[in-house]
């Protein structure tokens, strides 16, 4: 769909597009799902509600589609240190960066969101992401072919491990991990599961 603002002015396209996303995303962490307002967005955009709302006549199509903006707009790097611990810790050390404020904010935001769409987080984190994937299984696939990992130690779920226990920490605590978690996580349980090495911390 084509969109354009009132005449006057100049932005249309993408370049409108984009702004409404960005200040529908500014509006959802300052304001959180239930108290996101068309007006709101359309303020901080400079533009006007039937804008906003010609693009995204529901909110909750306005919220997925702010999420899946930010998102694409600051992507995980895939890490490429040589070694699975090392390639880890740069993953963990890099979604804490940029993504550990996010997690929190939707941790604490999204609950009216959740109970009008009966949507999932883990759903949500899929409009998240969109087409890009997740970096752990390229990580896991690197070290496998180093020798590092052997294949039949491979699941679906030890691959999501490193991730989905970096997101519990962070969800629930609301804020970043230390250096110490995230070397916990990676030494302590991943690293271990995958390779069969003993925890870098286990009990004497």
């Amino acid at each position: 769909m084509a969109l354009e603002e009132p005449t006057g002015r100049r932005r249309r396209g993408d370049e409108l597009v984009n702004a409404l996303l960005d200040a529908a995303w500014a509006e959802f962490l300052e304001k959180g799902y239930a108290e996101m307002t068309y007006e709101g967005v359309a303020e901080r955009a400079g533009t006007s509600r039937s804008v906003v709302y010609r693009r995204w006549p529901g909110k909750q199509e306005l919220a997925l589609a702010a999420l899946r903006h930010r998102g694409a707009a600051d992507p995980l790097e895939v890490p490429d240190t040589g070694t699975l611990r090392g390639d880890l810790v740069a993953m963990l050390t890099d979604l804490n960066r940029r993504r550990a404020e996010m997690m929190a904010l939707l941790g604490v935001h999204m609950g009216d969101y959740y109970r009008e769409t009966g949507l999932a987080p883990g759903a949500l984190r899929v409009h998240w992401l969109g087409n890009r994937g997740s970096v752990a299984p390229l990580v896991v696939e690197r070290a496998v072919a180093r020798g590092e990992v052997p294949r039949e130690r491979v699941t679906p779920r030890a691959i999501r491990l490193a991730s989905d226990l970096a997101r519990h920490e962070i969800l629930m605590t609301l804020r970043p991990m230390t250096d110490d978690v995230i070397e916990s996580i990676v030494d302590d349980v991943v690293v271990p599961l995958l390779t069969g090495a003993p925890p870098r911390h286990a009990e004497p």
